[in-house]
């Protein structure tokens, strides 16, 4: 027993320095613009937590593509050349909430699958997942 519960007789929660952090190792691959900022189109990337939004937060510290992947507003998310949603949309649509979506034309995906299809930035990631970050190049005639 600590020596603060001890004399207090209450308990406190554990804190960062009481518990040992778990880190997440996993294999990203990025295309595109990503690849050409990172340098290569695999790498491994152990990160603290387990967690999507643990990995994105470690990743765009070593990493400066948050402005180029993540859209801040829902302004930031959309491109004004889709269509109009039909009002009655075929089997199940998601979309991630505002402030936890990707720009346009930009996607994370976790084991092959749109990262909105797991739960978002909160999706869990295990052991040796593989992440891609994906923004294509675009060309025009």
């Amino acid at each position: 027993m600590r020596t603060d519960q001890a004399t207090t007789g209450e308990t406190r929660p554990a804190t960062t320095a009481d518990r040992d952090i778990e880190t997440t190792t996993v294999t990203v691959r990025c295309t595109g613009h990503v690849r050409t900022a990172v340098g290569t189109h695999e790498l491994e990337f152990t990160f603290e937590g387990d967690r999507l939004r643990d990995f994105l937060e470690d990743f765009f510290a070593e990493y400066d593509l948050e402005d180029m992947l993540i859209a801040e507003t829902e302004a930031d998310a959309t491109h004004s050349g889709w269509a109009p949603v039909p009002d009655d949309l075929p089997g199940t649509w998601r979309k991630n909430p505002e402030g936890d979506q990707t720009r346009p034309y930009a996607r994370v995906c976790v084991n092959g699958r749109f990262n909105e299809h797991l739960g978002g930035f909160e999706a869990e990631l295990e052991e040796d997942d593989r992440v891609a970050l994906i923004y294509p190049f675009m060309f025009c005639c």
